[in-house]
């Protein structure tokens, strides 16, 4: 039996950062947007993981593969703790959490480097995802989440776990991935091409390593 897939899009995007990775999923997937990860937030809206995860929780009808990528990573890790029924699965994309390197500068300083080597063409697909979630709730989801410990969180997850990089990300780094695998025993992947925007560069091998996940037998 294949596993449904609900995919949370990254900080600031939406639907479309998507697009080139489920167009190869032949499962039944759901792209779900939250506030500052596909929409605009409300004011007094808690934009912690946590109480993102609790708003997810509420569009997960059963149970599926949780795809994250970059701080969407952060929030489908928290529904799995909470709610270990809903997870057959977790693939982490270029996730972020690390704590340990959460200064502004420093992720400035990444971010630029990440940036880099992504195609100048990626800039018309993120532009109008950034502005439709507005940049004031970018920058509160940004602060909401850049102390989340996720090397903490990780270790109660119960699911199966899959995190995959780019070999050019420098907001999550080879060893950070590989230290969330171990924490979790779970599995790491570098993907030979690519930064911090696989979902956009890499699509048919996102897509192959969620149909893996989709399609392995549950571990209880």
């Amino acid at each position: 039996m294949t596993a449904p897939v609900v995919l949370v899009p990254g900080l600031g995007l939406g639907p479309e950062s998507y697009a080139p990775t489920v167009e190869h999923l032949p499962m039944r997937h759901n792209v779900v947007t939250l506030p500052g990860y596909g929409e605009p937030a409300g004011e007094r809206e808690d934009l912690h993981p946590e109480a993102l995860a609790a708003l997810l929780e509420q569009k997960v009808r059963e149970r599926s593969v949780l795809v994250g990528h970059s701080a969407g990573a952060q929030i489908v890790v928290e529904l799995a703790v909470a709610h270990p029924e809903l997870a057959h699965a977790l693939v982490l994309i270029a996730p972020t959490g690390d704590v340990g390197s959460a200064g502004w500068l420093d992720l400035g300083m990444r971010w630029l480097e990440s940036a880099a080597p992504e195609s100048p063409r990626l800039i018309p697909v993120l532009a109008p995802q950034y502005v439709r979630t507005t940049f004031p709730t970018i920058a509160r989801a940004a602060a909401a989440c850049r102390r989340h410990d996720l090397a903490k969180v990780i270790t109660r997850v119960k699911a199966p776990i899959v995190i995959v990089r780019s070999r050019h990300d420098k907001l999550s780094s080879d060893d950070w991935a590989r230290r969330l695998a171990e924490l979790s025993h779970g599995e790491s992947r570098t993907l030979n091409t690519g930064a911090h925007m696989p979902v956009l560069t890499n699509g048919p091998e996102l897509a192959a390593l969620i149909q893996r996940a989709a399609t392995a037998r549950p571990t209880d």
